[in-house]
């Protein structure tokens, strides 16, 4: 499932790529959450009686960081090419995985991903797009919440109702950027169709396999299996948007790779008791 999710996730935002240039990426992520938002509400209806107070502060903090993560990420895809965006988003799970990690010696993995992201990036060439770096590592800061929070709903919530709840947050709390983008740039009936369609792959079958997999897995486990994640996103970019990497950056995503996972063997996870 989580593999499955990791594609379908690297696929939707290589698709989402020609949605930005009329919307805007802010745009184009405010419009992948509504209608997630839509789908998941007419396809799961959660139970809204089923809330308690006490989860609330977790589906508002679980829906923020799904709709900037989203967000951070397409901004810096429209600057940088897709697979060393990912490989520079990853540093944020690895490092709550060797965080999370018993051993001290895991912290090594984190940093050596980084000087796979330096070989990725390349900044002795001069070209590295800041902006777009800082973009990713805002996205990576949310992917690491993201995949915390997202293990806490699993664990509440059956099945994937967590995330029909959380959906619709994401698309409120990123209203204020992708709204404005939206109505100032070049918006068509077949943009509405093609985010529509994008949706259905993510956040809608992607998060929910996510969220189904880390019901059963542990946070060091999910973030070791992310390593191949940088992996999708090369191959991806190079199949559906024609970026192909250079010598020094298979080198640099081979690392990132390796760093993932080594972080940390093990993690299987015996799915928690959904209260009813």
């Amino acid at each position: 499932m989580a593999v499955t999710a990791m594609l379908l996730i690297q696929l939707s935002n290589a698709l989402s790529i020609g949605v930005i240039s009329f919307i805007g990426p802010a745009g184009t992520a405010w419009l992948r959450m509504c209608f997630g938002a839509v789908f998941l509400l007419a396809i799961v209806r959660p139970k809204l009686g089923s809330i308690r107070a006490a989860d609330v502060p977790m589906l508002l903090a679980l829906g923020t960081v799904t709709g900037f993560m989203t967000t951070f990420f397409l901004f810096a895809v429209e600057r940088i090419p897709l697979g060393t965006a990912v490989a520079i988003e990853f540093l944020g799970p690895l490092t709550v995985a060797g965080l999370a990690s018993k051993r001290r010696r895991a912290l090594v993995w984190p940093l050596l991903a980084l000087i796979g992201v330096v070989l990725l990036t390349e900044p002795w060439r001069g070209e590295i797009d800041l902006i777009g770096v800082g973009f990713a590592l805002l996205a990576g800061l949310c992917w690491a919440l993201y995949n915390v929070f997202t293990q806490l709903i699993g664990d509440r919530f059956s099945g994937i109702s967590g995330l029909a709840l959380t959906i619709p947050v994401a698309a409120v709390v990123t209203g204020f950027l992708g709204l404005p983008q939206v109505i100032g740039g070049d918006f068509t009936w077949l943009i509405l169709l093609a985010a529509a369609g994008i949706a259905l792959i993510t956040p809608v079958t992607s998060f929910a396999l996510e969220m189904l997999a880390l019901r059963r897995m542990t946070h060091t486990a999910f973030g070791t299996l992310l390593a191949v994640e940088p992996a999708f996103g090369i191959v991806v970019g190079l199949l559906v948007l024609g970026q192909t990497p250079t010598l020094m950056q298979v080198a640099g995503i081979s690392l990132v790779i390796a760093a993932g996972a080594a972080a940390q063997r093990g993690g299987a996870r015996t799915p928690e008791p959904v209260p009813e």
